[in-house]
């Protein structure tokens, strides 16, 4: 009885264009009543934005993409990853298994009526947003930016040591990131641990069944998370492209922004 009640009442405006902000903003209850909050900005075909680890929204919106896709017909659909921003707080490791980070953006997709929408992700935000395209016939076109192949490994030695680091477990390697973190009031380290415990490893067998087009974008000078190239290649007729950055600046780039748009754009 609960559970329906949250799934009836799965949009609260928050607040609106008309009081000063620059987009729509409300939040939903997701498929196990964790409520996400989500941002709205322009009017056209939908291209929902998701965010990299240790984020939130608020990443995009230092992007130049952010205010070039409203310019070029293109509604932006910006989420909060639950455990991040805005959005709700589990302490459960299982409140991040099982895709549910995918799900929340499946689901948020069928709270807006969309029909058809395009998934942009950057670093661990395309991560999930290859999980997205795997759980939602209605993806018509998804892209990879900041990411390499590394992540289709279930035992991704970074994703487990970051995760054991996280935990609390002595990792001197990522001493500075959990000290980043810890001195953040904005960021959970529980919640980080768990997405880092359950982040979902998309094999290359999936990655070559997406049959959708797809963008694989990566700046010249990173290779943080393993080949970029050799991801591209996992995806038949996959589109590849290079543009100058290393991984914390390419997604607020021009140049970024220019080959999304262009790639977006060929989509029908």
């Amino acid at each position: 009885m609960i559970r329906s009640l949250l799934l009836a009442l799965v949009v609260l405006p928050l607040s609106l264009s008309g009081q000063g902000m620059a987009a729509d903003t409300a939040t939903f209850a997701s498929f196990d009543g964790t409520r996400i909050y989500y941002e709205i900005k322009g009017q056209g075909k939908p291209v929902v934005l998701i965010h990299g680890f240790i984020s939130n929204m608020e990443s995009w919106k230092r992007a130049a993409l952010y205010n070039d896709l409203p310019g070029k017909g293109f509604k932006v659909i910006l989420v909060d990853l639950r455990g991040n921003g805005r959005s709700a707080r589990p302490h459960t490791s299982e409140a991040f298994e099982n895709d549910a980070e995918a799900r929340d953006v499946v689901m948020l997709a069928d709270k807006l009526g969309l029909k058809k929408y395009s998934v942009v992700g950057y670093s661990r935000g395309s991560i999930i947003a290859s999980r997205v395209v795997l759980l939602d016939k209605r993806v018509d076109a998804v892209v990879l930016g900041g990411m390499g192949s590394d992540f289709t490994n279930p035992q991704w030695p970074r994703r487990l040591n970051i995760y054991k680091a996280l935990s609390g477990e002595p990792v001197p390697e990522f001493d500075a990131l959990i000290q980043r973190i810890k001195n953040d009031p904005k960021l959970d380290q529980q919640c980080l641990a768990y997405m880092q415990k359950n982040q979902p490893a998309t094999t290359a067998a999936e990655l070559a069944g997406i049959g959708k087009p797809v963008l694989v974008i990566c700046g010249d000078k990173d290779e943080d998370n393993g080949s970029s190239k050799s991801l591209s290649e996992m995806i038949p007729k996959s589109d590849y492209v290079r543009v100058p950055g290393v991984h914390n600046d390419t997604a607020r780039s021009e140049d970024f922004s220019k080959e999304v748009v262009k790639f977006l754009a060929k989509v029908p």
